[in-house]
């Protein structure tokens, strides 16, 4: 594997304003809901020596989850889903990081929603690094990773019809 460039070395923090954490997810089998978390913190701490040194840390706001739908947004704010008054946070601390291939990382570690902590696998590429018009040094990352939500105790069924997506054969 390629050596890390010495000045990828330290801490890196998300940038909210170019962060999405997203997710996908099929309603009565019949369409898909795509919804984001606006409350995001993270940081990455680069060993660029011992990329296996390395870690990630994540977290987002449980209250912030929106699909721009807002009677479905309360209800996955609800006990049935995320149960944002009692659990105000979803966290991710690696435990593993390994250069699978050059630019392309799996990143092993422990993901908690409402206190039900289950270890995870996240294949990560890195895109690319560059410096911004004013100097810093950014880094652009992408990840997917599918999740059962019942592993977390996200048990509810949906009773919601998200407007404009439904058709009906009369």
């Amino acid at each position: 594997m390629a050596d890390l460039d010495p000045a990828m070395a330290g801490v890196w923090r998300f940038d909210p304003g170019h962060t999405r954490i997203g997710f996908s997810a099929r309603h009565a089998m019949v369409t898909t809901v795509r919804g984001t978390f606006t409350d995001v913190e993270g940081t990455i701490h680069v060993d660029a020596e011992s990329v296996s040194a390395s870690r990630v840390e994540v977290r987002l706001g449980t209250a912030s989850v929106t699909t721009n739908n807002e009677q479905r947004d309360e209800h996955l704010r609800s006990i049935d889903f995320f149960d944002a008054e009692r659990y105000p946070d979803i966290r991710f601390v690696s435990s593993t990081i390994d250069e699978v291939e050059e630019g392309n990382f799996m990143v092993v570690g422990d993901l908690t929603i409402k206190e039900v902590t289950k270890q995870v696998a996240i294949p990560i590429a890195l895109l690319g690094v560059q410096r911004d018009p004013m100097g810093n040094l950014r880094a652009g990352f992408e990840a997917t990773r599918r999740l059962n939500r019942r592993d977390f105790g996200c048990t509810g069924t949906c009773p919601w019809t998200p407007a404009g997506c439904w058709c009906r054969r009369r």
